[in-house]
C-alpha cells in the first residue's frame, strides 16, 4: 500500500519555526520572460521568509532566455557553488549539461533539491526530494480529457523541442488521447520562438490550415494557449476547435470562465517553489526529510467545474 502524503504550506512553516538557521540556498530557474517562473518565486519568497527570519538567505536564478538554456544553466549552478551555497534547488530540463555540473557541486556537499522537472534524474544528482508534477501523467490526463470531451486529432505544441519536461507531456497527451480513441500529432517549433505569441500563432495556424481534422490544440505554457486561440479565430473555427494549455495565467482563467477554453492542466508552481526551498532549507539546517518521495503537486485539471475556486489563487498571485 503506497502512503500519499499532503503537505501544506502550513504544515511546512510549523515545521520550519523555532530554531535558529543559517542555511544559504540558490533556487536555480527558468527564463526572467518566462511568466511561470513569477508564480514559482511566489513560493519561493514566502518560504525565504522563513528562511531569512532564521538567520538564513536564498537566492533567485534565472536565465535571460531560452536560446542558449543549456549552458546558461551551466553557468548559474557554477556561479551558485563559487558563493559558497549550501544546497541547491533545481529543475533538470537539458539533461546533457546539467547532470554532470549538478552531480560535481554534489560531490562538494552541496544538497540538491529538485522540482518542477526531471524527476527521473534524482538519482544520478544525489536529489533528496522532487516537488513537481509527473509530466507524462500529466500530459495523459490532458490527452483523455479531449478524447473524453470530443476530440479526435489533437495538435501538441512544444515550444522548446528537447525539454525533458516538454516532450514528456506530448508522449502523455498521445497515451491519454490514443487510448480514448483520438490521434496525436505533435509540433515542434524553433525554440527562438518561445514567448512570441504572434509567431507561434502563425506556426499553429499553418498546421490546422494543412490538415483540417485537427479538431483540438494542447499547448504546453500558458502564453502559447493565446497563441492557439488566434490561430482557431483566424481560420474562422473559434468554439469549434477545443483548446487545452498546460498552467494557468490570468488569461487562461478568464477564456476557462467565458467558455472559449476547454481546460488547463495546473501543477501549482507555488507549492513547487515553496516546498523545494523551505525543504531544502530543513534538510541543511536540521536533518529533515519527509517520507513521501517524490511529492507530486499535480496534475490538477482546471475546467468551467472549478474555475471559481481557482480564481481565488490567481488573484492573490500564487495560481
Amino acid at each position: 500500500m503506497k502512503l500519499v502524503t499532503k503537505i501544506t504550506a502550513a504544515a511546512a512553516f510549523s515545521l520550519l519555526a523555532g530554531s535558529a538557521m543559517a542555511a544559504n540556498i540558490a533556487v536555480i530557474a527558468g527564463s526572467v520572460q518566462d511568466g511561470f517562473f513569477n508564480l514559482i518565486k511566489k513560493g519561493v519568497d514566502d518560504a525565504t521568509l522563513v528562511v531569512k527570519a532564521n538567520g538564513g538567505k536564498v537566492n533567485y536564478m534565472r536565465t535571460q532566455n531560452y536560446d542558449n538554456f543549456g549552458p546558461d544553466l551551466v553557468q548559474l549552478i557554477n556561479t551558485a557553488v563559487s558563493q559558497g551555497v549550501d544546497g541547491i534547488a533545481i529543475p533538470v530540463w537539458v539533461a546533457e549539461s546539467q547532470v554532470p555540473a549538478i552531480q560535481a557541486a554534489a560531490k562538494k556537499g552541496i544538497k540538491i533539491m529538485m522540482y518542477n522537472s526531471g524527476a527521473e534524474h534524482k538519482t544520478k544528482i544525489s536529489g533528496l526530494n522532487y516537488f513537481g508534477s509527473d509530466e507524462f501523467v500529466a500530459g495523459t490526463a490532458a490527452g483523455a480529457y479531449m478524447a473524453k470531451n470530443g476530440a479526435k486529432h489533437v495538435l501538441c505544441h512544444i515550444q522548446l523541442p528537447g525539454a525533458v519536461n516538454l516532450e514528456s507531456r506530448c508522449k502523455g497527451v498521445q497515451e491519454g488521447a490514443s487510448k480514448g480513441g483520438a490521434k496525436v500529432t505533435i509540433l515542434r517549433v524553433p525554440a527562438n520562438l518561445d514567448g512570441n505569441t504572434t509567431a507561434t500563432a502563425e506556426a499553429i495556424k499553418a498546421e490546422m490550415a494543412k490538415d483540417g481534422s485537427i479538431d483540438a490544440v494542447i499547448n504546453l505554457a500558458a502564453w502559447a494557449s493565446d497563441a492557439a486561440g488566434i490561430a482557431a479565430q483566424q481560420l474562422g473555427k473559434a468554439g469549434k476547435v477545443k483548446l487545452g494549455t498546460f498552467d494557468l495565467s490570468p488569461a487562461v482563467a478568464d477564456r476557462i470562465k467565458k467558455g472559449s477554453l476547454t481546460m488547463a492542466i495546473d501543477q501549482q508552481p507555488y507549492l513547487q517553489g515553496f516546498l523545494a526551498t523551505s525543504m531544502l532549507a530543513a534538510h541543511i539546517d536540521f536533518g529533515t526529510d519527509i517520507a513521501t518521495d517524490p511529492v507530486l503537486t499535480g496534475p490538477n485539471i482546471v475546467d468551467g467545474a472549478n474555475i471559481d475556486t481557482v480564481l481565488v489563487g490567481i488573484k492573490k498571485g500564487a495560481r
